[in-house]
């Protein structure tokens, strides 16, 4: 277990996803767990996912704070009625309606678009730099802001109810909708990721969702993977970790219409 969290980590980190993409069909196919109990512990896990994460991406100054903060305050509460959807409908037919969506209307331009702004690296620190300070994109714009917020809901309902970590759609919503770099992207996910898996995990441990065994043996490889997804990400040009991701969330997608098909 431990040494699957390690490699989940890694990816997780690296692309800002949380991971629970991962943990949900492993603790549901192979060690057969319930859905519910497989996204509560899933959830549990990415709590000590995304704390280490962020340490990491602290230390590199790729967070956006403020950004991270208001996708948390809309996220959150998304997440919390996602968590208690599992409790009175199955999660079979959003699950199938997700990889689709995930595969054509996320995946594909993740991968196609460029970066909407220029990035430049500090040979000094390496650091990756933006042409404009990363908080200053999304509150620029109402716009911005409401399309934000409303797709981050929409993100924590199915993170909460999926058990999958919202970073699958904050990411696509930063650099899509917000126009962010996907340095600063990744960054800030896993940042926003720290209330919303608590909030969820929570919520998941008051419904007896949650084996803390196996969350606890995971997290022990996903704490050590995401200090090498992190460090993987700045060496990464901008061009290719959007592949990387469009070609995670394809895997996904996939991997999710067969599981609820």
């Amino acid at each position: 277990m431990p040494f699957l969290g390690f490699l989940i980590g890694t990816v997780a980190a690296l692309t800002g996803i949380g991971g629970g993409v991962f943990i949900v069909p492993l603790l549901t196919m192979v060690y057969v767990f319930l859905p519910a109990n497989a996204a509560g512990t899933s959830l549990t896990t990415i709590v000590f996912t995304a704390l280490a994460a962020t340490l990491s991406y602290s230390r590199q100054r790729r967070i956006s704070y403020k950004t991270g903060a208001l996708l948390a305050v809309v996220t959150a509460p998304g997440g919390i009625l996602g968590v208690y959807l599992t409790t009175v409908i199955a999660a079979r037919l959003l699950g199938a309606f997700f990889g689709f969506f995930m595969i054509v209307f996320v995946a594909l331009p993740m991968s196609l678009d460029p970066d909407s702004l220029r990035m430049k690296r500090s040979a000094a620190s390496g650091v990756v730099k933006p042409a404009t300070k990363p908080d200053g994109i999304l509150f620029s714009s109402w716009r911005k802001m409401l399309l934000g917020a409303i797709f981050s809901f929409l993100g924590g309902i199915a993170s909460g109810l999926l058990g999958i970590g919202g970073g699958v759609l904050i990411v696509p919503i930063l650099t899509l909708i917000v126009g962010m770099p996907i340095h600063f992207a990744t960054a800030t996910s896993m940042f926003t990721m720290t209330f919303t898996s608590t909030s969820e995990a929570v919520q998941h441990y008051l419904a007896n969702h949650t084996n803390f065994e196996y969350a606890l043996l995971l997290a022990v490889g996903t704490v050590l993977g995401a200090q090498v997804g992190a460090y993987a990400s700045k060496k990464i040009s901008g061009k290719n970790l959007r592949r990387i991701f469009g070609l995670v969330l394809v895997i996904v997608g996939i991997q999710m219409i067969i599981k609820y098909i």
